[in-house]
């Protein structure tokens, strides 16, 4: 039944869901002509602040897309593909490997957001190598867990606001992650899809006569063997001393920084993290950077997107439009509420700005004025943010991308499964926002 549910709507996004830069283009052109219609900016005020601000996000720019090259490129190691099929074994029938694809795609995505998306790819080939299951249902699951990466470790949102001398640092300082990731519920939130997902896609599982497979012979991709160098220069590219070196340097300073200094998790540590760990489980210099190639096509957008979404900011900022829409969400909201509404605007707003790092840099100058007035609590309302962020990309395909990419389908196949998460998620999300203490 839900499969039938969700076929209209498959085919309604497919016809005319256009490429995520053609939206961030599309919101450039809306900001102007609201900014136009609802302040007193002239056009040549508007268009100054959009030009100003236009490279104003470049370190935060660099930032998203390491967090994701950096992610791939841990995912890609030989240690992790091996991790992948041994796991693979255990799911014996398609209910098993349903339910696992979507576990492990969750527990990786918690980690790091690219690290997720690539994980669930590969597991989910992994598996499909051993079991009979519909494939596009086994893609779905691997991209459903990605729903968790907001409230994760690598969160962009939380990430941000813990990082000294981010974007909105003089109006709300320095947020530690213990009062958004690591707080009551942020926690509940995540445990609860931990359980809700899997079993939501288990029972979306199609009968066998509306299944469709994939001949595990196409799905034989794995990296070929290295020739042997013979060069002075391939010698050292392929030095695992210097490989395993720099990896083990870069671990030994973050055990400083994390023991010995008391330092906290934030954009630079994670990014940190996954590429000194990336390194040293890739050994050469020469592995890291073929996996750095297969994973920068994954990246283009961010980097090509996020000065226009740094425009948009100073837009929304200096006309003064971001604090009429702000008074907008105090005249419908109390202290209580205004996570729920944040949340939902969230949700809508990253239909077209699919960034987390550039939707927040949006809706910052909105929610922050908002809660301060209300006197609602800040960090619950930045989370709120980004679990809309993080909801809706279930049904926003530019995420979606290097799964597609990887497992070899395209947004129609899976986006009627991703309805039906969405909407399932889309409630129980809403509700832990707004009643749990």
């Amino acid at each position: 039944m839900l499969n039938h549910v969700a076929k209209p709507f498959t085919k309604l996004v497919e016809r005319y869901l256009p490429d995520p830069f053609i939206f961030v283009i599309l919101l450039t052109f809306l900001s102007f002509i609201v900014a136009g219609i609802f302040t007193p900016s002239t056009p040549i005020q508007i268009l100054t602040a959009w030009g100003s601000g236009f490279w104003n996000l470049l370190q935060f720019a660099m930032q998203m897309l390491l967090v994701l090259l950096t992610g791939y490129m841990l995912a890609s190691t030989p240690v992790m593909r091996h991790l992948l099929t041994k796991l693979a074994a255990l799911a014996s029938t398609p209910a098993k490997a349903i339910i696992l694809v979507t576990f492990v795609s969750l527990l990786a995505s918690w980690l790091n957001w690219g690290f997720g998306l690539v994980i669930g790819a590969l597991f989910a080939k992994a598996i499909a190598k051993q079991v009979r299951v519909d494939y596009r249902l086994l893609v779905a699951s691997a991209y459903s867990g990605f729903i968790v990466w907001h409230g994760g470790l690598a969160g962009s949102v939380p990430l941000t606001i813990a990082t000294e001398g981010h974007f909105s640092e003089q109006s709300i300082g320095v947020i530690g992650t213990d009062s958004t990731i690591f707080s009551g519920f942020n926690i509940a939130i995540v445990i609860g899809l931990f359980i809700v997902m899997p079993l939501v896609n288990r029972y979306m599982l199609p009968s066998n006569k509306d299944s469709i497979y994939i001949d595990p012979a196409k799905l034989d991709d794995e990296p070929t063997q290295s020739v042997t160098p013979s060069r002075p220069a391939e010698i050292i590219e392929h030095s695992r001393i210097l490989g395993i070196g720099m990896g083990l340097i870069g671990l030994g300073y973050l055990v400083y920084y994390f023991v010995l200094s008391n330092g906290g998790l934030n954009l630079n540590s994670v990014i940190a993290i996954f590429l000194f760990s990336a390194i040293l489980l890739h050994q050469t210099p020469h592995n890291l950077l073929t996996s750095l190639q297969q994973a920068i096509p994954s990246g283009a957008g961010i980097v090509v997107q996020f000065p226009f979404y740094a425009g948009i900011m100073a837009i929304m900022v200096n006309t003064g439009l971001a604090q009429q829409i702000s008074e907008g969400f105090i005249a419908i909201a109390t202290a209580e509420t205004l996570p729920f509404w944040s949340f939902l605007s969230a949700g809508f707003v990253n239909i077209f700005v699919p960034s987390g790092g550039g939707q927040w840099a949006v809706q910052a100058p909105i929610v922050i004025p908002a809660a301060q007035t209300l006197g609602a609590d800040i960090p619950r309302v930045a989370m709120a943010v980004a679990w809309g962020d993080a909801w809706t990309n279930l049904i926003q395909p530019f995420w979606a991308l290097p799964v597609l990419a990887i497992a070899g389908l395209k947004a129609k196949d899976i986006m009627g499964f991703c309805l039906v998460q969405l909407v399932i998620t889309g409630v129980f999300i809403a509700l832990m926002l707004s009643f749990y203490p």
